[in-house]
């Protein structure tokens, strides 16, 4: 591949993450004032249960398809091709959101629950634009290439929660409805701009025989890999309680409304798509990986710390601060994910960092829901607790390997 269609290449991937990332962030800024209304829906008033918890399980499920998905589409595209099997799992998350627009209509939580799996099982495609991304190595270099590609995620979750808390005025469902128009538009990008890649890996085997012996959690079975993520599980239980609760947090402690947590988003995710697109990359280049691992998870737990003793209109100050740092994170560690074990199957590892962040999500959401009975800032507080302590675990690779 020459540099042309490399560009052309990372264009595109960076187009469809943004339009798809900008689907999947549509609906959060109307979850927590959704379920959380003075006099709720059928939908949020199931069964009799404590909003909070049904809000808990709303945010648990859709992670919870994606921690499924994101563990096993990643490494069917090794073996079946990126563009065949992105395509497949855009048609069906297309299909999810549909089905979550209906299930909103119809006020029914089991359905809405069910709809929610589903989107986030093919929404586990992140892992092949990521694949796709590090793969362009060393036409483009692999540091600047993801951290443009998050520079376009964040974007999407500056547009998306914005559109969705404006949205939410025309009903819930149509937010949804939305998000799925979203997802199309990246379909037909995907099929009209997307060279065809061949499959890396052919395999004679059946789909779910392939499923079952590639799927990305076995690559936990290499100790020195499964030392290295374990940073990024603790890590993202700290920044998936931050991401989930921050907007119950604003709507008790603030009494702010879904357009002004769609702004609060803005606020951060603006500071994320400066910060990776322009000095992201350069960073851990002049601090070295370990360092600014270590800074950046100090400064981001101790900035969510502060905003539980803050309000508007200074509290967009330290989420200004978690945005720029969150970028930095997430440009140094991907990369150094790829650069140490992608020869374990680049799609296999990106699908593997994808299911942990999914897996802690589910986990926080559900207990994140009972502490926040307690009380909104004790969420916070456990994030920071969380992200500090991940950054005192990291540790380099014994065995440095790059692909």
């Amino acid at each position: 591949m020459n540099l042309l269609k490399a560009r052309a290449t990372l264009a595109t991937v960076m187009l469809v993450t943004l339009l798809g990332t900008a689907g999947i962030a549509l609906p959060y800024p109307i979850l927590a004032p959704y379920f959380m209304d003075p006099t709720p829906s059928t939908l949020a008033s199931f069964m009799g249960l404590n909003p909070k918890i049904l809000l808990g399980i709303a945010l648990a499920t859709y992670p919870l398809g994606l921690l499924i998905g994101s563990n096993v589409i990643g490494s069917l595209s090794d073996r079946y091709g990126r563009k065949k099997v992105l395509i497949n799992s855009l048609i069906g998350s297309t299909l999810g959101y549909v089905a979550t627009a209906i299930a909103v209509q119809y006020e029914s939580f089991v359905f809405f629950i069910l709809a929610r799996i589903a989107t986030g099982f093919f929404e586990g495609n992140i892992s092949i634009a990521r694949a796709i991304t590090v793969e362009l190595h060393p036409i483009i270099e692999r540091t600047r290439a993801l951290s443009l590609l998050y520079s376009t995620s964040y974007a999407g979750w500056l547009i998306g929660p914005l559109a969705g808390g404006y949205l939410m005025d025309y009903g819930v469902d149509v937010t949804f409805y939305i998000g799925g128009g979203a997802v199309l538009a990246s379909l037909i990008l995907v099929i009209v701009v997307l060279e065809k890649t061949p499959p890396q890996k052919p395999s004679n085997v059946s789909l779910f025989r392939e499923i079952a012996n590639n799927h990305s959690a076995t690559l936990l079975k290499n100790s020195e890999l499964r030392r290295f993520i374990s940073f990024y599980f603790v890590f993202t239980l700290g920044i998936n309680a931050f991401y989930e609760f921050y907007p119950l947090w604003l709507v008790e402690n603030l009494t702010f409304n879904s357009k002004q947590i769609g702004w609060t988003t803005v606020v951060i995710t603006t500071f994320m798509v400066i910060v990776s697109s322009t000095v992201g990359d350069k960073i851990s280049r002049r601090f070295g990986e370990q360092k600014s691992l270590l800074i950046g998870n100090v400064v981001f737990g101790m900035t969510v710390l502060s905003i539980t003793f803050l309000s508007a209109p200074i509290i967009y100050l330290p989420f200004a601060l978690t945005g720029a740092t969150i970028a930095i994170i997430n440009v140094v560690f991907p990369s150094m994910l790829s650069q140490h074990f992608g020869h374990l199957g680049q799609g296999k590892v990106m699908g593997l960092q994808v299911s942990v962040f999914c897996f802690t999500n589910v986990i926080i959401a559900i207990v994140g829901s009972f502490v926040s009975i307690i009380s909104a800032d004790m969420t916070l507080w456990l994030a920071a607790f969380f992200i500090i302590t991940s950054g005192f675990m990291f540790r380099l690779p014994t065995h440095q390997q790059t692909p």
